[in-house]
């Protein structure tokens, strides 16, 4: 090639359309000024409009699934599908909602065949629990089609799909996107699904009466249902592992859940309920002495909740191999969604400006931030003393819901209390408290393959709180709904240290005791409240059966006489501890109530009892309370999540 034809080639450049445009030749603007790309661009796009014959206006298409209405004249003929949490609840959710006028059907826990399902209709690369929950629900719906030999119509007219929405950081964002997409690839384009907070909460987008009135009495129900369905399980999970007939627990669980189902749907009196489930579990035969390894289950909310395929069955699994599950109750997030209103707005009330956010102060003055707080502290207390309302009547003593203070602060070193996917810092803080409290032997973090929040903290966060408190047993798997193996094999190995562990406090209860396993049996034989499976010994290492040893050893040695020579010398010595540091304490309060964070807590909580008393409260805050109901029985499953905002079509092209 000459030097002549290389200069020549240098100079070759791309047409212009304004040369075209003005008939100019391919080298004539080369040396003019600067080219307005902008200019250029739009003549780029006119021309490839006209190419492909796109240039006239086009009508956007628009999801009209976006819009699902229900008027109140359909609700007698429309019945509400519900699914997602645990068992438990869900049957019980269904009697609570029928009691207050509604057709609900629980169509069951999601299975592998809805796995499947939703992976046929759904997109690539979502997590396990969207293609469960979607999945489920598309399947349900293909069953109503073609087994039971309902028409396409008739089930888009007849059923609607209850649950609820939010934000989310991850995949979950997309459940919205997700369910419309499989309902309209499997068949059943225009089949309705209800989020509550896709349309602000409790109106539509007709103006028109709602066949749904998420109202006060709707969400009672749904409270009672839920925390009925939180101490059912929590009892059971305990009662479980020591039965001495295989199967009996479940069986005695079934017949609690129909009797408070029953209760809930002819609103009959929920206590009176509860005590009469209390005398059913109290028939499980138990035996209390076995080592059986306290397993503490956390990690993402749906795997760890879920009781079928969706984790494998991981607590029937854990028990199998020698585990008492401790599992994570849906009140516990409940009083997490408090807590992070509540610091959020302590958080906020110190910038110069005012955020929109969901929990932003927008429109908000001074006194209306503190008494939101005021709020948050009587929803919490307002929520611990609930919970053991319903707690204490069916026999499930001693249950202590989180400290979420303390979970926070013991947390902050390793992982932001900002941080919010997935459980935020709550995972790193209930590992710790596990470890340091000896409240389990082995914490197990189950979430799904891929999940970015839990696996950004149990396989990078964990590792180093593991390094800092040595001895912590720690085990984290996910689940992808066909990896069953893997995932016991790895959870297997993990408890195999965590029984040794139990066997080997049991063993060292029976020496620092100074009883053997002979007397302790004799003793229960003697004394049954004891071995009641009721009853819960006090606190003192992790395992329950090492702490029966522990409660019950000193009325096995020692004569009437001197238990209670034992005790008057221990209320002998709390009074005089009490004594000497009551000046101290004194000081303490004087300086905790001269702060003047103190004082305005106070102000905050005398503005709040004054608008209990004018009867203010539900105009002030009611929409704070409701976003917060509807967060505990829906958001947390995880099965959609939107931004609460006016539901907007999306045009696509």
């Amino acid at each position: 090639m000459t030097m002549d034809q290389t200069t020549e080639t240098q100079k070759t450049r791309l047409p212009l359309y304004s040369d075209a445009a003005n008939g100019n030749g391919q080298g004539q603007s080369a040396a003019d000024g600067d080219i307005d790309i902008e200019a250029e661009l739009r003549a780029f796009e006119e021309a490839e409009r006209e190419r492909l014959g796109i240039k006239t206006a086009r009508r956007q298409w628009a999801d009209s699934m976006l819009t699902s209405e229900m008027k109140r004249e359909e609700r007698d003929k429309v019945t509400l599908l519900i699914n997602g949490l645990t068992d438990a609840q869900m049957f019980l959710v269904e009697g609570a909602l029928r009691g207050v006028g509604y057709n609900v059907k629980y169509f069951g826990m999601v299975d592998n065949a809805g796995l499947q399902v939703g992976k046929e209709f759904g997109n690539r690369g979502q997590c396990n629990p969207t293609y469960f929950t979607v999945g489920g629900l598309v399947k349900h719906l293909i069953d109503l089609r073609d087994k039971d030999g309902m028409s396409t119509e008739d089930i888009i007219k007849n059923y609607v799909y209850l649950t609820a929405g939010a934000c989310g950081p991850c995949r979950f964002g997309m459940y919205v996107t997700e369910y419309r997409k499989a309902l309209r690839d499997a068949g059943f384009d225009g089949f309705r699904i209800f989020f509550f907070q896709q349309q602000g909460g409790l109106s539509q987008g007709t103006g028109e009466e709602t066949g749904i009135d998420m109202n006060p009495e709707f969400f009672i129900a749904i409270v009672k249902a839920l925390v009925c369905g939180d101490v059912v399980n929590a009892l059971a999970y305990r009662i479980r592992p020591y039965e001495v007939t295989p199967g009996a627990t479940d069986e005695a669980k079934e017949e609690v859940k129909r009797i408070l189902y029953e209760a809930l749907q002819t609103k009959k009196n929920i206590f009176k309920a509860l005590y009469k489930a209390r005398k059913v579990f109290e028939g499980v035969e138990v035996d209390k002495l076995r080592p059986r390894a306290k397993t503490s289950i956390i990690g993402e909310f749906w795997a760890m909740t879920t009781e079928g395929d969706g984790n494998y069955q991981l607590q029937k699994f854990l028990q199998t191999e020698g585990g008492e599950c401790d599992i994570q109750l849906t009140t516990a997030w409940l009083l997490y969604n408090i807590w992070e209103v509540a610091r959020d707005t302590r958080e906020r009330k110190h910038l110069r400006g005012q955020d929109g956010g969901a929990y932003g102060l927008h429109g908000m003055e001074g006194m209306d931030v503190a008494k939101r707080l005021a709020t948050m502290r009587l929803a919490e207390q307002g929520l611990r003393l609930g919970f053991q309302a319903f707690a204490q009547p069916i026999g499930l003593f001693d249950y202590h819901l989180p400290d979420m203070d303390l979970v926070a602060k013991v947390a902050e070193e390793y992982y932001s209390n900002d941080l919010r996917g997935g459980e935020g810092h709550m995972e790193v803080g209930k590992l710790i408290v596990n470890s340091v409290h000896a409240k389990a032997h082995i914490t197990v973090s189950v979430k799904p393959f891929g999940c970015m929040p839990s696996s950004g903290v149990s396989d990078g966060v964990q590792s180093l709180v593991t390094a800092r408190f040595p001895g912590t047993i720690f085990c984290a798997v996910e689940t992808s709904g066909d990896g069953a193996t893997n995932f016991y094999s790895r959870v297997q190995m993990y408890m195999f240290k965590a029984r040794i562990l139990a066997e080997e406090e049991l063993k060292r209860a029976y020496v620092d005791a100074g009883v053997t396993e002979e007397e302790v049996r004799a003793f229960l034989a003697k004394n049954p409240k004891y071995g009641n499976p009721l009853h819960l010994a006090p606190h003192k290492v992790a395992g329950s059966a090492a702490n029966l040893v522990y409660e019950v050893a000193p009325l096995i040695k020692k004569t009437l006489a001197e238990r209670t020579a034992d005790r008057a010398r221990s209320a002998a010595g709390a009074v005089k501890a009490l004594v000497e540091s009551t000046p101290a304490k004194v000081a303490a309060a004087r300086e905790v109530f001269s702060r003047p964070e103190t004082m305005e807590q106070l102000r905050e909580d005398v503005s709040l009892v004054s608008d209990l008393v004018r009867g203010k409260m539900k105009d002030r805050f009611g929409p704070l309370v409701e976003k917060l109901a509807v967060k505990a029985y829906f958001e947390n499953n995880r099965e959609t999540r939107t931004v609460t905002r006016e539901a907007e079509p999306i045009a696509a092209e």
